[in-house]
This record gives structure tokens, C-alpha cells and sequence, in this order.
């Protein structure tokens, strides 16, 4: 260390206590980066590597990006799994003696992102604490971009598979815990799938309950028991406060955002598997992992960054209370009613920005002049999206909701009196601030921008008094301002000029006068830019202090939007208010799949009935051929009941639906041979899931159950599936196959009813109608279908021929059997029907050797001929 320069000292001091982090070293327009953080970001942002003297006898390797820009470069690392430590200066250059003294100010992680154009608008970026303590587990989720935590306690049997439901559920970029949560292998599993899932070990005493009640009192007061709800002797407030405390460390400032604590159970939602997230692909569809495709995509109509994140979070959590449900449902309905209100009220809600993020980047200080801008013009179109809501009537829902929305107008007022008309982009181009909103800055504006004025008056003067019309005002950065005058009127310069600097064809000078109007106009332009960042900066944290008020009209607004996307796509695709309630009822009229009536474009959707219940509708066996529909049906009462939960009008004529604790699927096939399993293990597992914990509440959907191995095995298993799912669950059951010999199980059971999806046969030509019937199907199809999907002729023709044999046959024929009609079928039409008869009639059991060689002879030569 002695042998390094001075700044290299202080850059090792600082990277000594940030060792797993990029150090951004900030040195003039320039975040710098040195040695192994060099070579590392050198590669991953494609920079050139480049060397800096640092006192030793090698090169500091070196490498930087321009501080203006940096997000985007930080946004690459953090993609790719790093965390980024932002080194600043701290004090002024020149402040004091020796280098500019800098510090951390800020450690970004994969959870702890802020800037906007690192984030999705439509969606929450969360980070999530994890504490494993005496057989139960506390939870929190919290978005620190909108300020927003959730916390919730799991306990009972299956711990692990509840805790990675619920890391399912909101999908963290980044996860704290301490080690012993290591021993959970189904969580470890996900860490290890979820690639975009950043962990941290902690040490154990940051869930140490005596340092959790400090911290926790710190941020939400004495009564912080109250304020986050969580129940004595539930360890989610340890949680909560680990979370804390690494923003702390790693934010340094802004934990104050997070004030909103929402305390919830597993009990509140509809439970979803991670298989039937993905099945139903409600956010991004299997194939592409992309939104659209998705229910997501069908029902987001929404106008503000806000509306968005709420439908999503809405979706990935459907409600089980009626209350709260026909809640959702009248609102949606009030827009639904008045088309006119609806447009104009979305037409107010896309002029609001995203409120919640603008708040979290103000009160961590880093928000620019436009974005407190954009706050101000947010403020400006408030007030009248609540008169649009007061239009609908004072007992409306809407106009209920809207009553209590603070429009802050006080804020508005306040920003638009501090800043100017003209925003800069940033603070350091100056005028920010509004001319007449601070004396002492409009009188330094008049020295600094009429400085010029100056000069010229005093040129001129100067010109008159001492006669030398050449005589002239300049400036440079080294001498700073001049009088030049020209060679031939050096003799009427007066004695007052002190030379500054000789030219070849003049002479250079300075006055007392001119010095003093130099510090005046140089010091003042300093003094304006310092002075406009403390205005700016103690605008910030006014703003800061409304951040409840701000967060609570965020969250209404969300809602109306919400509410109004909903009833638009309600308006456009024939929607109609489903009847929710605790009944075991799913009675739909002319239901259609949501997405897949979108993705049609040139052909109308089939619609279909549903009628279930947990007596003497509970289990539906679904048969007909692949491609026919069986699918679709299925997962479209699915998304419907899903829908209906949500709080949205459904694709339907009619709808009633009653309240389903949870929804499991079991769709398609697929393995997963990075842990071992082949398709059947996968979707056995898949089974054993739904028989564990459907109850009978649940709504299945079982699509080809046993279709992984031999046909026996296969229907033997499928069939006792549906036994026990309607023996011990007696839950709704939608179940497709293409074992027959499932169907007549609906004679000896009340509960199980055959339907199948029509299909019009002409010859061998087979149409799909897209239409469920009662009874089961005459037939599979499948050689029909092979033959849509592009089979050769060849292979289609054999396969009837092989059918038909195995149809005629009480037992399952031989493979010699089956070969020696292959081989007579492929030689049949090459030999002589004279020959053929003769074989015919042939009795091979009793040729003696010489009379079958003899046999062979002939029927070589007669292929020969």
C-alpha cells in the first residue's frame, strides 16, 4: 500500500469493504473501475481495458463509463448476476486539501433496482427474506421501487413446498436467508432453476429477535406490531426486519420508503401451482416466454405503469372471498355501464405517471428536475379523472372509491412554484429553478447571464477613456478575463494596465476592475449552481414527507384502472358478469377460451357448455381425438372459474361459479432430465400433487393420465385416479382420455359422466367440430389425425391394416405373427398366383427336407422368371 498513489489508496480502502460488488469509482465525468472489477466489467460491457499509473511499477488495469449513462452498463451486470457498489464524491473538488474525499453512497442489486429504465413497468421487481426457526417459516416480499412489502407464516407439514409456492407466486430476483434454510432441497431445487434468482447468505443474528424489535421500531414506530400485523409467535417479523436491515447496508439511504406493510395468509388466495401457472399460462406463454398469448395479454387494457402491476399481481393471486370478489365485480360493471365515462376516464388516467416509483426515486434523492416535472403534471390530471367518477352517481362504487382520492393539489402548487417551465434534464445545466422563486438566485442569474452586458459596458468604456479603438475583453480558462491591445496602441496604454501576457501582434493586460467583475461573474455562476441543487434538494424531501399521501392515491388510481381495462375488454368481446358465490357450482353457458378466441383470425370460436358441481357432476371424462379440442376445454373452465376470482366478466353467456380454493392441472408432457425424471416420473409426481392436497373446493383438470407407459399399466393407473378422486376428494374433475375402457365407469358411478368432442367422418376424412356432447366417442381418431399432421400414405395404410388385425383379435397378436403378414403383404403382388397357390396349399408340417428344398427351388425360379 505505501507504494500507491494517494487515490489508489483511498480506491482500495473503499474496495476492501465492498469485495463482492463492482466498484463504480467515480473520477470526474467518469465512473472508473480498476484491476479484477476491470477485467470483469471489461468483458461483460465489451469496454476497452486500458491501464492508469497508480505508484507501483505496474499499470493499474482500468476501465470506465460516462457517469451520465452509467444505468445502462449497471443494467447489463446486474442481468448477469454482479451487484455494482456507485462510489461518489462526496465533497466539492478543491473543498480541502488533498484528493476528493468519496464514499459508497449506494449498492444496487438484482432486488434493490430503482431506475426506471431498468425495470418492467408491468411489473414488481422483489426481493425476499426468508427465516427458518423452530419448524415454521416468516416470509417477506417487498418491492423496493414502489415501497411495498408483503409478509406472511407458513407452518404444518410440507414447509418446503409451501415456501417455493409462494416464491412462485411473486417471482423474487433476489433472496436473504441464513443457512440453515439450505436443508429445504424443493426450495434449493428452484434456486438452482430459477436462474434469474439472485441469492445472499446472511448471518444469523440478523433475525436475532431483540436487534428485529429496534430496527422494526425504527421504521414504523413503537407500534410496529400493529402496523404489520403479524400475530405473537409468528417469526414473520423476522423477516422483515432481516430485509431491513441489508437495505440499510446496501442502500445506505431511502429505507424510509417502505412504510407499507401488507400482512397476508395462503388461505386469502386461490392456490396455484407453479405447473398450473405455467399450464394456464396466465403471464407468459410455455413455448416463447413471452406476455403475448397469455390471459395477461388478453385482459391488460390498462393505461398506467400502476393499473398494470395490480392486473398482473391480481392474476397470479386470485381472490376466495365472495365479499371482496362482487366487490371487484360492481366496479367492473359501473365502467361496463357507461362507455362514454369509461373513454374518458382512461383517456385521464394515461397522463398519470407511475406514481409509486416516482416516489421511491424521489425520496432516495436521485430523481431528476423532469421526473418531479412528470409528478406535477400527474398531480394536474387528477382532479378531473375524480369529477369523470363523480359523474357517476353519488351511491356508485366508483364514485366511492374516488370520493376519498387525494388530488395533491398542494404538491402541484408547490412544484410548479419552485421549478421552471423549461426543465433541464439535469441539475448540473442549471435553471431549475423558477425565476422569482428565490431572490438571491435571480440576482446571480443577472450577474451570470448578463455578464456579458458587463463586458460590453465596460469595453466600451474603457475604449473612450484611454482612446485605443483596438482594445478588446477576453476570456481563457488559464488567465481567465483580459484587456488585449494591439501592438501599435501599447504607448497610450495607462499606467493602471498590468501586463499579463505578450503576443506576437499584442499585449495582454488586467485591471483591478476587471478582476473584480471576474471573481463577481465566475463566482456567481458557481454560487447559482450550488444554490439551485440545495433548492432542488430540499424541494425532494418536502415531496418525501407526503409519500403516504402519494402512496394511497397510487393505490387508487391502480384500482380505477384496473376496473376501467376490465370493463373495456368486457365491452369488446361480449363478456358477461359471472354469479360467484360459496356453491360447488360451475355452470357455464357458450364458454370460450379467452386467449385462443383472440388468436383466431380468420375463423369464428366454438363455444361450449360446462355443467359441474361436487355430486352428480363431479368428475367429466372427456374422450375423442387429439386436436379435436379436449385441451382447450379443459383449460378454458379453468381461466373462466380463474377469471371469475379475479374480479372480471367472463367469455360466456351465462356464468356461475362457485368459490375453488385452489386450481391443479396435470397437461402435456415433459421431462426433466437435469433431475432425473423421465415424462412419467414427471407426471406422476405431477398426480401425486394434486392427490395430496386437492381438496374438495379444487377444481382438476387431468389431461392423458398413464399415457407415459404400457397400455395396461397406464389405464390401470388412470383408472384408479379417477376412483380416488371421487371417492376421497369429491372435488370437480375435468379428466381426458384416450382410454375407452375408462367410460364405462360412469355406469357404476353416479358421480362420473362420459362426454366426448364431436367430430364429422367422411371416409377417411375426419372434422373437427369443437362441439362437447354427452356420451363417450365412437372412436380415437388417431390415424386420421397422423394423417392431418403429414404422415406418408405408406405408413397410414399399414397402420389401418395392423388396427384392423389387432380389432379382430381376442388376444394381442405375436410380433411373428404380425412380420409374417408384413412379409406377405410387401411380396404378395411380386409372385405368380399359380405360385401363390401352391404355397397356399402347401402343408409345411409335413415336407420332409428334400421335398422342402425342392419347394424353395421352384419358388426361386419362378421369382427369378
Amino acid at each position: 500500500m505505501a507504494k500507491l498513489s494517494p487515490m489508489m489508496e483511498q480506491y482500495f480502502e473503499i474496495k476492501n469493504q465492498h469485495k463482492d460488488e463492482i466498484v463504480f469509482f467515480r473520477l470526474g465525468d467518469f465512473y472508473e473501475m480498476f484491476f479484477e472489477d476491470a477485467i470483469i466489467a471489461s468483458k461483460e460491457l465489451e469496454l476497452t481495458l486500458t491501464g492508469r499509473e497508480c505508484g507501483q511499477e505496474e499499470r493499474a488495469p482500468m476501465c470506465g463509463v460516462p457517469f451520465h449513462s452509467y444505468e445502462s452498463y449497471v443494467a447489463k451486470l446486474i442481468e448477469k448476476g454482479y451487484k455494482v457498489a456507485i462510489c461518489e464524491q462526496v465533497e466539492q473538488a478543491g473543498a480541502g486539501k488533498g484528493i476528493v474525499k468519496r464514499d459508497v453512497v449506494r449498492v444496487i442489486t438484482p432486488g434493490t433496482v430503482i431506475e426506471s429504465n431498468m425495470l418492467q413497468d408491468d411489473k414488481n421487481n422483489y426481493i425476499a427474506s426468508v427465516v427458518y426457526q423452530s419448524n415454521q417459516l416468516g416470509v417477506c416480499f417487498a418491492d423496493v421501487s414502489t415501497g411495498c412489502a408483503y409478509i406472511t407464516h407458513l407452518q404444518g407439514e410440507n414447509l418446503d413446498k409451501q415456501l417455493v409456492a409462494e416464491l412462485y407466486r411473486y417471482q423474487p430476483s433476489e433472496i436473504i436467508f441464513s443457512s440453515n434454510l439450505l436443508n429445504l432441497v424443493e426450495t434449493m431445487q428452484y434456486l438452482k432453476q430459477y436462474k434469474k434468482c439472485c441469492v445472499e447468505l446472511v448471518d444469523e443474528k440478523e433475525f436475532d429477535p431483540d436487534v428485529a424489535q429496534e430496527v422494526l421500531s425504527q421504521q414504523f414506530g413503537a407500534n410496529w406490531n400493529d402496523v404489520i400485523g403479524v400475530q405473537p409467535g409468528q417469526c414473520a417479523y423476522l423477516a422483515l426486519s432481516a430485509l431491513l436491515q441489508y437495505l440499510m447496508r446496501t442502500q445506505i439511504k431511502g429505507v424510509e420508503r417502505l412504510k407499507v406493510v401488507h400482512t397476508y395468509s395462503e388461505a386469502q388466495f386461490m392456490r396455484l401451482s407453479p405447473v398450473t401457472r405455467a399450464n394456464l399460462e396466465l403471464t407468459e406463454t410455455m413455448r416463447g416466454r413471452e406476455k403475448r398469448g397469455t390471459l395477461l395479454w388478453v385482459l391488460d387494457k390498462t393505461q398506467t405503469a400502476m393499473g398494470k402491476r395490480m392486473l398482473r399481481s391480481w392474476l397470479e393471486q386470485p381472490l376466495v372471498q365472495v365479499q371482496a370478489i362482487q366487490h371487484r365485480l360492481d366496479c367492473v360493471e359501473a365502467f361496463c355501464g357507461n362507455s362514454i365515462l369509461r373513454g374518458d376516464a382512461m383517456d385521464a388516467l394515461s397522463r398519470i405517471f407511475d406514481l409509486e416509483r416516482l416516489m421511491t426515486r424521489i425520496v432516495y434523492g436521485s430523481a431528476t428536475p423532469k421526473e418531479v416535472s412528470a409528478l406535477a403534471s400527474t398531480c394536474s390530471a387528477l382532479p378531473k379523472l375524480k369529477a369523470l367518477l363523480a359523474e357517476f352517481g353519488q351511491d356508485n362504487v366508483l364514485s366511492k372509491l374516488a370520493r376519498n382520492m387525494d388530488t395533491l393539489d398542494d404538491l402541484k402548487e408547490k412544484i410548479d412554484q419552485t421549478l421552471s417551465q423549461e426543465i433541464p434534464a439535469t441539475l448540473k445545466e442549471g435553471g431549475v429553478i423558477r425565476d422569482g422563486y428565490h431572490p438571491e438566485v435571480d440576482e446571480l442569474r443577472k450577474i451570470v447571464y448578463g455578464g456579458k452586458d458587463y463586458l460590453a459596458q465596460l469595453e466600451a468604456r474603457m475604449k473612450e477613456e484611454t482612446g485605443i479603438r483596438t482594445l478588446k475583453i477576453g476570456y481563457t480558462r488559464v488567465f481567465g478575463y483580459y484587456l488585449e491591445v494591439s501592438k501599435s496602441f501599447v504607448n497610450q496604454v495607462p499606467d493602471y494596465f498590468v501586463r499579463k501576457q505578450t503576443l506576437a501582434n499584442a499585449e495582454r493586460y488586467i485591471t483591478d476592475e476587471l478582476k473584480q467583475l471576474e471573481s463577481k461573474i465566475l463566482g456567481a455562476n458557481d454560487r447559482l449552481t450550488a444554490l439551485e441543487r440545495q433548492l432542488f434538494e430540499g424541494l425532494l424531501r418536502e415531496i418525501a414527507e407526503q409519500t403516504a399521501r402519494v402512496q394511497s392515491t397510487a393505490s387508487t388510481v391502480a384500482q380505477l384502472d384496473v376496473y376501467a381495462a376490465l370493463a373495456q375488454v368486457a365491452s369488446m368481446h361480449q363478456y358477461v358478469r359471472p354469479v360467484v358465490d360459496e356453491s360447488d357450482a360451475l355452470d357455464i353457458v357458450e364458454g370460450r377460451h379467452p386467449v385462443i378466441e383472440q388468436m383466431l383470425q380468420d375463423a369464428l370460436f366454438v363455444p361450449n357448455n360446462t355443467h359441474m358441481d361436487c355430486n352428480e357432476n363431479q368428475m367429466i371424462i372427456i374422450t375423442g381425438p387429439n386436436m379435436a379440442g379436449k385441451s382447450t376445454y379443459m383449460r378454458q373452465n379453468a381461466l373462466i372459474a380463474l377469471m371469475a376470482q379475479i374480479g372480471s366478466f367472463v367469455p360466456a353467456q351465462q356464468c356461475h361459479v362457485g368459490i375453488s380454493d385452489a386450481i391443479f392441472t396435470r397437461v402435456g408432457a415433459a421431462d426433466d432430465l437435469a433431475a432425473g425424471q423421465s415424462t412419467f416420473m414427471v407426471e406422476m409426481t405431477e398426480v401425486a400433487e394434486i392427490l395430496e392436497h386437492a381438496t374438495r373446493k379444487s377444481l382438476v383438470i387431468l389431461d392423458e393420465v398413464g399415457r407415459g407407459t404400457s397400455t395396461f399399466d397406464g389405464m390401470s393407473i388412470a383408472r384408479s385416479v379417477v376412483e380416488y378422486m371421487v371417492e376421497h376428494i369429491g372435488c370437480k374433475t375435468l379428466f381426458a382420455t384416450h382410454y375407452h375402457e375408462l367410460t364405462d365407469m360412469a355406469q357404476n358411478m353416479p358421480q362420473v359422466k362420459n362426454y366426448n368432442i364431436a367430430v364429422k367422418k367422411r371416409g377417411d376424412d375426419i372434422t373437427f367440430l369443437r362441439r362437447i356432447v354427452a356420451g363417450p366417442a365412437d372412436d380415437s381418431y388417431g390415424i386420421q389425425v397422423a394423417k392431418l399432421a403429414g404422415l406418408p400414405d405408406e405408413v397410414t395404410q399399414r397402420a389401418k391394416k395392423i388396427l384392423r388385425m389387432l380389432e379382430a383379435s381376442e388376444h394381442k397378436p405375436t410380433s411373428q405373427q404380425m412380420d409374417f403378414e408384413l412379409y406377405e403383404e410387401q411380396t404378395a403382388h411380386r409372385l405368380p398366383s399359380e405360385m401363390l397357390d401352391k404355397l397356399s396349399q402347401t402343408d409345411l408340417n409335413t415336407l420332409t427336407g428334400i421335398e422342402a428344398l425342392q419347394f424353395l427351388f421352384e419358388l426361386k425360379t419362378s421369382i427369378q422368371q
